[in-house]
């Protein structure tokens, strides 16, 4: 169940984990960056991601909106 949705992701400190997910019975981590401040990641949910976490102070834009995580 591929989807062209995706998310951008921009740190606005170092050390901002971007965290994938798997889909299935079992949710697992299954990849996992390190953004340092100013750093941008673009992520697409596929067959195997259902999910990404994102752990630090970030910015998050997907097609329902812009919003930030809190520290």
């Amino acid at each position: 169940m591929a989807s062209d949705d995706f998310c951008v992701i921009k740190a606005e400190e170092d050390g901002v984990h971007v965290i994938g997910l798997t889909r299935g019975t079992d949710t697992r981590f299954h990849h996992s960056e390190k953004l340092d401040r100013g750093e941008v990641m673009i992520a697409q949910f596929t067959e195997h991601t259902s999910a990404v976490k994102v752990r630090g102070k970030a910015v998050i834009q997907t097609s329902h909106g812009e919003l930030r995580t809190e520290e």
